[in-house]
């Protein structure tokens, strides 16, 4: 059974950093897309980050420059390292993966999610 658990969000102050974590278990996903995806009440979900299995990464232009995706793949884990937070960033931080590494940015065609890690951010 696959699962992706997400870890190492908080509160933290404007300007400060956090470093969020999502393992996944259940198959080897190295040649998977991992990515990152958030969301705020009453919005949809929308894309982060993401970083393709040949290494390929994409981020949203709200988060280029501050933020950065990575990946272990001999830990199936992939990893958000958000610095420069600012309060717009508070949201609920989701992982996921799929097979493809085309239109990364939607959510459609993921096949597996995370539960979400809260991410607040104190102005």
């Amino acid at each position: 059974q696959v699962q992706l658990v997400e870890s190492g969000g908080g509160l933290v102050q404007a300007g400060g950093s956090l470093r969020l974590s999502c393992e996944a278990s259940g198959r080897t996903f190295s040649s998977y897309t991992m990515s990152w995806f958030r969301q705020s009440p009453g919005k949809e979900r929308e894309f982060v980050a993401a970083n393709t299995g040949s290494g390929r990464t994409y981020y949203a232009d709200s988060v280029e420059a501050r933020f950065t995706i990575s990946r272990d793949n001999a830990k199936n884990t992939v990893y958000l390292q958000m610095n420069s937070l600012k309060p717009e960033d508070t949201a609920v931080y989701y992982c996921a993966v799929k097979r493809s590494a085309i239109v990364v940015q939607s959510t459609t065609h993921y096949d597996y999610w995370g539960q979400g890690t809260q991410v607040t951010v104190s102005s």
